[in-house]
């Protein structure tokens, strides 16, 4: 039986989102640039796509522009507002458990003289509102925050966040990185009133390759690609269709599907916690289990145990999931995970922490596989590290 658990680093797309790549890369493969009949065909599916995503957010069509990945969106987002604003202060907010794509642009802003403040999280994972509220100031031009956790599944209160920074500093600009919430939680970015939110493709079934970015009317961002001045002259180059296309067919796919399928992988998360704890010794669930937290994600810290050891015990059996992170789990120098770090577990807790992260597709039958096969993979590394 092979058991995919790993839907937080990438997802298989849908049946219906391939065939429509397909349909595009056969079929409709012009230029969206160009101004014949297959231009215009191709640039018809781009914008109902963009119609597609904008109505599920709850935006303007012209506030969605789309990328490569959430990663570029991220880029863009905190380049352009930084650029933007540099001449009105020098200080960027953010927490200490974003992802790389956040970290590391703001670090690089660091190492060129800004002022970075990287806020504490509790032990869930939420941000420390009285240390945000403290920290905006005159000079705070970008508080920069992730939705939900890709580590733990935490849902930050983006909604205090932006209150708190409209109360201190109106000019300071609010970017929400949603990868992680799209499709996952109920979304209306008017609601949240952040200024831009990142999302992905392939988070959601749908291609790998494409990303999106709302950027709040009003709001010019400086470029940072230059070109022929596609989507709306903020990031020029060709458009990926199919991918855009897809990433449109997998978004509609979600809008009339995924609260009930929120239901579903809730009920199985919930199953599988109830098995694990009753089985299996020597536990720590690291994720919040109310409605604080993504029916999603479940990280577990299995101790006296190195969870890539136990990762590569289930791989044998079919089984994939992860240590952390899909963009740096795989680099040997990150050391310990920075999230799990900053929630304050051991050293112990944090090398056998495995992500478990579900998706639609998985089934009851697949959870008492994988609970079996983890009893005797934990039972054998344990009997060979307790020696």
């Amino acid at each position: 039986m092979e058991v995919y658990l790993d839907n937080c680093a990438t997802t298989r797309p849908r049946k219906e989102v391939v065939e429509e790549i397909n349909y595009m890369l056969y079929e409709v493969y012009g230029n969206p640039s160009s101004l014949h009949r297959k231009g215009f065909e191709a640039e018809k599916k781009v914008e109902n796509a963009r119609n597609i995503i904008s109505t599920f957010l709850g935006v303007r069509d012209n506030e969605i522009y789309f990328t490569s990945s959430g990663t570029e969106s991220n880029n863009m987002a905190i380049q352009g507002i930084v650029e933007k604003l540099s001449k009105r202060g020098n200080h960027i907010i953010t927490t200490k458990i974003e992802h790389p794509s956040v970290l590391n642009i703001v670090k690089c802003y660091e190492t060129n003289g800004y002022d970075v403040t990287y806020l504490d999280v509790d032990e869930w994972g939420y941000v420390d509102l009285n240390q945000l509220e403290e920290s905006v100031s005159n000079r705070t031009i970008l508080v920069a925050v992730m939705l939900v956790n890709n580590e733990v599944g935490i849902i930050q209160p983006i909604n205090k966040i932006r209150e708190i920074i409209s109360k201190k500093n109106k000019i300071t600009k609010l970017h929400v990185d949603g990868v992680q919430a799209l499709g996952k939680i109920s979304l209306d970015l008017k609601s949240i009133q952040c200024d831009t939110f990142s999302f992905s493709g392939h988070k959601i079934h749908g291609p790998k390759g494409i990303g999106g970015l709302y950027v709040k009317k009003g709001l010019i961002l400086t470029p940072i690609v230059f070109g022929g001045n596609q989507e709306f002259g903020l990031r020029s180059g060709t458009e990926n269709t199919p991918g855009i296309v897809g990433f449109g067919k997998a978004v509609e796919l979600i809008s009339n599907n995924y609260r009930q399928e929120s239901k579903n992988i809730l009920e199985l998360k919930n199953y599988f916690i109830s098995r694990l704890k009753n089985e299996i010794n020597d536990i720590k669930v690291n994720s919040h289990l109310h409605n604080e937290s993504v029916p999603h994600i479940l990280n577990v810290s299995f101790l006296n145990i190195k969870g890539e050891v136990l990762l590569h015990y289930l791989e044998e059996h079919g089984i994939y999931v992860s240590t952390g992170s899909a963009c740096s789990s795989n680099n040997k120098s990150k050391g310990k995970s920075k999230t799990l770090e900053a929630i304050g577990l051991s050293d112990n807790e944090i090398e056998g922490a495995i992500r478990f992260s579900f998706s639609f597709s998985n089934t009851k039958e697949q959870i008492d596989y994988t609970i079996d096969k983890l009893k005797i993979s934990v039972n054998e590394i344990r009997k060979i590290t307790m020696r």
